[in-house]
């Protein structure tokens, strides 16, 4: 062993103990070296560290790491492994924290942390110091009971401890329930919190039960407060008649939805008319959710607190109550409704010559299902055929002109699932957008650009004024150039000099990759190399999208931010002065944060049902591509479901395999075989645990032990031991790739 990596070796182990000392003799026990001559050279190594500053001498021969650091505040992001990152705003670069110096800091939590005088190491590191806020107190798991005590055995990466229950805090579970646990006490020197049940859930792997889990899991609503529900069943539905002398009128204009078959809130409309020489009005009509509920009042705080609505593969967890979101808001046909609308002048090639924003009512003559105005598009007579096919026609218009601009194409399918009358999964489907879907697209699009814009642009003598706008940064170019080396081995690129030439480049690469195999991996990864969009009052535009103005207008029923987008809108439009710019992004900040938790709600209850969906097929062989490489493992999608799993390194037998994070593979030390991402591969359902809610996979190929003639088994697992604990193989694979991109 070279003095580089025992460098590298001594430091990781010291910084994992910052507070105690050591001498070479414990340290060389520690990091399981034997031979003199290496623990003579562990001393030089020692002494080198403490001349140039890493260590402290505090006594003759004993060493202790050097806490030279400085301290920040920041939010901490736990990895699979249980180690962590800290992101703040205070340090460049995330600070990574190992298990140990944690110091019960949970996922999500606020904490100051003292980051350590940097080294050799190529990332700063630290120590937890102070929790200063907990993101969350109760946790989601499976009670585990004995004689005299209990442990709630938490689900996923929100808890890396067990949570000690005393007999008296069980509250009626029964050992294996699934119950949530709100931690009470968690002594400073012991492991494990202790805490109380709070909930009982039911038995693991009933649909109910795991639906409910994951809804505590991201601490989402089940019912509104009965206090809410009251205020919002005295709603009328009838308008008041002085309401509706004081709005536009277009009930007589013909008007219509276009929706899924299963959709109940309909809160955008369309209105077509022809107003002669080649022109015609197209009014885009927005449930007036802000005259309902009103700023500060209960149901405007609880829309806010949940910020979003969110829909899990069985069922919907609305932002809005019922009577709201399915009955007095919702633009049902044959009623007068209540809207927000953005009304254009367009002639035939969808340039717009007019624009009027203001409320008003209308009144739908009929309610069209996708499918439905998709059978127009195609041929079929129906009602309103005509207005279909001239919206079709502008919408159309209205996308070859964004993709001029550079906007980029990203029309991914969505994986959908055939549910039983119980909520079992029975097959898989995957939703594709067509014409009739995105008709509604650019129209929508089109009106939260014109909104953006009528408030976003500054008079000439003028400073804008405060309004919520939806951002999306362009992206990193590091990403790119990584996104350019992974599709190279397909045999595709795109060109990086300047927007144009990479939307441009990037559009080709998405269309020229559909139906084929590697379409959803090259999908998922270009929406990875993307930044995130997010709410906020700052405009910088939206590079998707390439429009310089963008918000979200068009549906406040099931989004916070365009309940606040109309009431901006109206208070302009009144000649009120520009809102108060920290409380506005404030609640841009919240809605990004619960758009997030959303999302991630969502994917928890897809992947839940592909590991339902895949558990009766134990022991089959299927197709997949690999999606994901770990430093654990890497990650194969099933090509017929996209159902995805994890082949554990540990089930790799034929060789001591190591991650290579640059090149999105792992790599065997003795016979260089390598699984990169986008490699074919068949594999074998292995397990699926549903309480997990994670597939494993195994490769249905018999590894050849070629290795055998050369190589003893005894050497290749001294091998892996060796390649487990290296640091510099640690080095590699605890990196802040793999939080970003590759966590599972």
């Amino acid at each position: 062993m070279s003095k580089a990596e025992l460098w590298e070796r001594l430091t990781a182990f010291m910084t994992a103990h910052p507070s105690k000392s050591f001498n070479y003799k414990e340290l060389a026990q520690h990091i399981q070296v034997r031979k003199m001559d290496m623990k003579r050279q562990i001393s030089e190594v020692l002494r080198e560290m403490g001349r140039q500053g890493v260590l402290d001498e505090i006594s003759t021969g004993r060493y202790k790491f050097k806490n030279a650091g400085a301290y920040i505040v920041g939010i901490v992001d736990l990895t699979a492994k249980g180690t962590a990152y800290i992101q703040s705003d205070e340090s460049p670069e995330d600070v990574f924290v190992t298990f140990q110096n944690l110091k019960h800091a949970l996922n999500g939590d606020k904490v100051k942390v003292l980051v350590y005088a940097r080294s050799r190491s190529r990332r700063p590191e630290g120590e937890v110091v102070e929790i200063l806020e907990r993101s969350k107190g109760t946790f989601v798991g499976v009670v585990q009971c004995s004689a005299n005590y209990a442990f709630l055995i938490p689900s996923g990466r929100q808890l890396p401890y067990d949570v000690f229950l005393p007999l008296e805090n069980l509250h009626g579970a029964k050992n294996g329930d699934k119950v949530v646990v709100k931690i009470n006490n968690w002594p400073d020197n012991q492991k494990n919190p202790v805490g109380e049940i709070i909930e009982v859930l039911g038995r693991p792997g009933d649909n109910d039960t795991e639906m409910n889990a994951i809804m505590a899991e991201y601490e989402l609503p089940v019912n509104f407060p009965a206090s809410v529900e009251r205020i919002a069943e005295k709603i009328p539905l009838e308008i008041p008649v002085d309401e509706l002398k004081s709005r536009r009128d277009f009930r007589d204009v013909i008007t219509f939805t276009i929706d899924p078959a299963d959709a109940k809130d309909f809160d955008d409309a369309l209105s077509v008319r022809e107003l002669g020489n080649g022109e015609y009005e197209v009014g885009i009509h927005i449930a007036d959710v802000s005259y309902y509920v009103k700023e500060n009042g209960a149901l405007d705080k609880e829309a806010y607190s949940r910020a979003t609505s969110v829909y899990l593969v069985d069922r919907t967890i609305p932002m809005l109550p019922e009577r709201l979101c399915n009955g007095v808001c919702s633009l049902r046909p044959d009623e007068d409704k209540l809207c927000f609308s953005a009304v254009f002048r367009m002639d035939l090639e969808a340039k717009v010559t007019e624009q009027w924003f203001g409320r008003t009512v209308i009144h739908s003559n009929r309610r069209f299902t996708y499918e439905e105005a998709q059978m127009m598009i195609e041929g079929e007579e129906g009602d309103y055929r005509k207005e279909v096919l001239l919206l079709n026609d502008l919408a159309q218009k209205l996308r070859i002109k964004r993709f001029k601009a550079g906007a980029i194409d990203f029309d991914r399918e969505e994986v959908k699932f055939y549910l039983d009358e119980k909520g079992h999964p029975t097959g898989v489907y995957f939703k594709r957008s067509k014409e009739a879907n995105k008709l509604i697209e650019e129209f929508m699009l089109l009106a939260n650009k014109k909104v953006a814009e009528f408030i976003g642009k500054p008079e000439a003598d003028k400073k804008a004024k405060t309004f919520v706008y939806r951002i999306h940064e362009q992206p990193l170019p590091e990403k790119l150039e990584d996104f350019n080396r992974f599709v190279a081995r397909f045999g595709y690129g795109v060109k990086t000099g300047n927007r144009k030439a990479l939307t441009t480049s990037m559009n080709n690469l998405l269309e020229e990759v559909r139906e084929k195999p590697e379409q959803n991996m090259i999908q998922t990864l270009a929406v990875r190399t993307m930044a995130k969009a997010e709410y906020s009052t700052g405009n910088i535009g939206h590079y998707g999208l390439a429009f310089d103005y963008y918000t979200h207008f068009t549906s406040p029923i099931r989004r916070y931010p365009d309940v606040m987008v109309h009431r901006l809108l109206q208070r302009y439009l009144e000649g009120g002065r520009s809102a108060n710019k920290e409380k506005y992004e404030e609640f841009c900040k919240h809605s990004s944060e619960m758009e997030q938790v959303a999302a991630n709600a969502e994917r928890a209850s897809v992947k839940y049902k592909q590991v339902e969906f895949m558990s009766d097929k134990v022991g089959q062989v299927f197709e997949g591509t690999i999606s994901g490489v770990t430093p654990w493992g890497f990650y194969v999608e099933l090509n017929d479901s996209k159902c995805e799993g994890l082949v554990s390194m540990t089930e790799l037998e034929d060789d001591a395999y190591e991650f290579d994070e640059k090149n999105y593979c792992i790599t065997g030390r003795f016979h260089h075989k390598i699984y990169q991402l986008g490699d074919k591969v068949r594999v074998r359902v292995a397990k699926a645990n549903l309480i997990a809610r994670q597939l494993d996979y195994e490769l249905a190929e018999k590894q050849e032990n070629d290795y055998m003639g050369n190589r003893g088994v005894e050497e290749i697992e001294e091998l892996k031991y060796r390649t487990k604990n290296d640091k510099n193989v640690r080095k590699r694979t605890i990196n802040k790739k793999e939080k970003k991109g590759y966590r599972k």
